[in-house]
């Protein structure tokens, strides 16, 4: 519990994760919010509260950032009071974005110029878990990097998968997500095949959950979606369009042709065209309705 711990990013996963930092005992300081509810709730519990990066970075030994993009995530560390202007020997950054590896090596190597280090460890699950302490994450660090900051992960993860290198982590959560989206994607153009070809969604609901077609992703979209609840998978269109995109980058920079990467990336980017970006996962129905010029729902 020595480790003194900064947190950028108290939106709806980082106010759950820093909160439970702060009740396992570790000294918290957060850095200024748009939101004001999270952070006052923070320090209300004893944290505090500084207005920059690099002020977070001068009293702090590891420092999380959770944000939405990996352009925030540079501007927060190459900022003008960004984390680099505090980066110094013994500190370490762990960046919980799902972010690109491409700038994740960019930040670890001008973190390495100055002593500092650095690991990627995005997150699996939801708000709720992020609150309860059940998160998933999958780490990418150094062995002793790892070593250092496993007990801090441990307040607010219920599994925590070490899986290699600084990049790995993200890169498995890319890939991760591609093949969740993609679940999604499906789904959605098959609820929509069952209305207009006159096969009951709740059978066809009962049949897949009994077979090898089922999925976590299917049980989170469909029980509700076909009483007409979008909002059984809670993820946006927009936020899931971006990690599609970083997902295609990694695989061009592979060399990988990629085809179904680029067609999961289609069908969230037609639903966000559709102006359906700030809505759930689940409305990816809505958006092949839309496409097809049929209803959502047959009743």
């Amino acid at each position: 519990m020595t480790k003194r711990i900064g947190f950028i990013g108290i939106g709806m996963m980082g106010h759950g994760m820093a909160k439970n930092i702060l009740k396992k005992g570790f000294a918290l300081t957060v850095v200024a919010h748009r939101n004001r509810e999270p952070v006052e709730d923070l320090v209300r519990l004893g944290a505090s509260e500084v207005s920059d990066p690099k002020t977070v970075g001068e009293v702090s030994d590891i420092v999380f950032i959770c944000v939405g993009t990996s352009a925030q995530v540079e501007s927060l560390v190459f900022g003008d009071a960004g984390l680099m202007k505090s980066a110094r020997k013994g500190m370490i950054v762990v960046d919980c974005t799902t972010a690109e590896p491409s700038s994740t090596e960019k930040i670890a190597a001008a973190l390495a110029e100055k002593g500092a280090a650095m690991a990627d460890a995005p997150l699996a699950r939801t708000p709720v878990e992020a609150q309860a302490g059940k998160l998933n994450c999958m780490v990418g660090a150094e062995a002793a990097t790892f070593a250092v900051i496993k007990p801090v992960l441990e307040t607010f993860c219920e599994n925590i998968f070490h899986v290699g290198g600084v990049t790995a982590g993200h890169k498995l959560k890319l890939i991760n997500n591609f093949l969740a989206l993609g679940h999604a994607a499906l789904i959605a153009e098959a609820i929509i095949a069952c209305n207009e070809t006159g096969v009951d969604p709740a059978k066809y609901y009962e049949v897949v959950s009994a077979g090898g077609a089922n999925s976590g992703i299917f049980q989170m979209v469909v029980p509700k979606a076909i009483e007409g609840d979008y909002g059984g998978m809670k993820f946006g269109i927009d936020l899931a369009r971006k990690d599609l995109r970083y997902y295609r980058h990694l695989t061009e920079q592979a060399g990988l042709t990629g085809q179904m990467g680029d067609a999961v990336h289609l069908a969230f980017a037609e639903a966000s065209n559709l102006g359906l970006g700030d809505k759930l996962i689940a409305s990816l129905i809505e958006a092949q309705a839309k496409i097809n010029n049929v209803p959502a729902l047959r009743k």
